[in-house]
């Protein structure tokens, strides 16, 4: 009978603890970053010092009004500072990840491995 009880106190010890599966839940996922343009735009830039709007709407494929309204809300976050100057006459328009924007897709990206973790492991063996 004590071992019983001894079992069931470590049973319901362990209820207690968050189990993977629940620290990494997708509805905290950072909804700023999580839409799929927002993504690509801070993921290309994580891979370059900064980029010239041109070029950034050329590698994403997508239009001048869809990058200017995703690079804005990026922008009002802290994640992505936008750099006016003028090359020559012509102005020119580039971004460049912040040090917090950094961070946030480091954070993301943790995020998302530990739901494919607890995903996996949810799985079993065979998954």
């Amino acid at each position: 009978m004590a071992a019983e009880r001894g079992v069931a106190r470590r049973i319901d010890h362990q209820a207690e603890r968050p189990t993977r599966a629940q620290k990494a839940r997708p509805e905290s996922l950072d909804e700023t970053i999580h839409q799929r343009t927002r993504l690509a735009i801070v993921s290309a830039l994580a891979a370059h010092d900064r980029m010239a709007f041109n070029d950034l709407k050329a590698v994403l494929g997508v239009t001048d009004g869809n990058l200017s309204v995703h690079a804005r809300k990026l922008e009002d976050a802290g994640y992505v500072r936008c750099i006016k100057r003028f090359r020559g006459r012509t102005p020119l328009t580039e971004y460049a990840l912040t040090a917090e924007g950094r961070r946030a897709l480091d954070d993301y990206l943790a995020h998302m491995e530990a739901i494919i973790r607890a995903a996996r492991d949810a799985s079993g063996p065979h998954g």
